[in-house]
């Protein structure tokens, strides 16, 4: 995403634990269209220095792309206290205090009125019953609680501020190819058991998804203006939600008749979404 948007004549500040991947970047480009700064997003000092540097060095700042992130890949019998709680210090903590970092900065450094653009990178897992559901509510439920006059609206599908929650399907990233694959837990040690089934798709498997697509068609959504609060990405992606939308029907259909008779007799407030 750095490397397509200053192709594009964009100016970024991109951040990351090592610096030194992108020196190549930062030797065909000036500092004045290419700011790379160390940050590890579970570290707090580190997230709001590089806010304060964009400030310094720009003095406004249109879009965050919070892409930070990695997998773990056992079962959840299987998976260590620590590696879990680390995993969610940066997933989802580093993500969250990323995001309260850019609507503060929208907020109080840009031009009244301007706002700004978050990008949450997700996954299908978001709709489809895995750890990524996390990073998911935080995301919605902040959409919905920022004033409209902040201009930071995921609701306002014509504006150009907005909070959108990316949800790609499968794609061929160095992320999969990182990922920690941890001892199988013994109890799922059968070959046949889903947890082992997905072991065997995953091991050595090149993802269908394109990576430097995906990266272009996010790029051509915010230049368009029109941006969705979710934006699944990938005929994989597209297949999981129509499944999470037809079981959430299902489950409307089988359930609604022990909701029809639960209010209180005297009334009372109800809270509508």
């Amino acid at each position: 995403m750095t490397e397509y948007a200053l192709s594009k004549g964009d100016i970024v500040v991109a951040t990351l634990r090592k610096p030194q991947v992108l020196s190549d970047l930062e030797a065909r480009y000036s500092a004045d269209k290419l700011l790379v700064l160390k940050v590890d997003v579970t570290k707090q000092e580190d997230i709001e220095e590089a806010f304060a540097r964009t400030r310094s060095a720009f003095g406004r700042l249109d879009v965050v792309f919070n892409n930070a992130g990695y997998a773990l890949a056992t079962e959840i019998e299987g998976t260590p206290d620590d590696k879990a709680r680390e995993l969610f210090e940066t997933n989802f903590w580093g993500a969250t205090n990323v995001s309260r970092a850019a609507v503060k900065f929208f907020r109080e450094v840009n031009e009244v009125g301007k706002g700004g653009i978050i990008l949450q990178v997700s996954s299908v897992a978001g709709f489809h019953a895995l750890p990524g559901m996390t990073l998911e509510g935080f995301s919605d439920g902040l959409a919905k609680e920022l004033p409209a006059s902040w201009n930071i609206n995921a609701l306002l599908l014509t504006t150009r501020k907005q909070i959108c929650i990316i949800e790609p399907g499968v794609f061929n990233t160095n992320g999969n190819r990182a990922a920690t694959v941890l001892p199988q837990h013994p109890a799922y040690a059968d070959e046949s058991f889903p947890a082992s089934v997905l072991r065997q798709m995953i091991e050595g498997a090149i993802m269908e998804g394109d990576a430097d697509k995906f990266t272009r068609t996010v790029y051509e959504v915010v230049q368009g203006g029109k941006i969705p609060k979710r934006l699944p990405m990938g005929l994989d992606a597209l297949e999981t939600l129509n499944l999470r939308i037809d079981n959430l029907k299902a489950t409307v259909e089988e359930t609604k008749g022990w909701s029809v008779d639960l209010r209180r007799a005297d009334g009372g407030l109800r809270i509508r979404a």
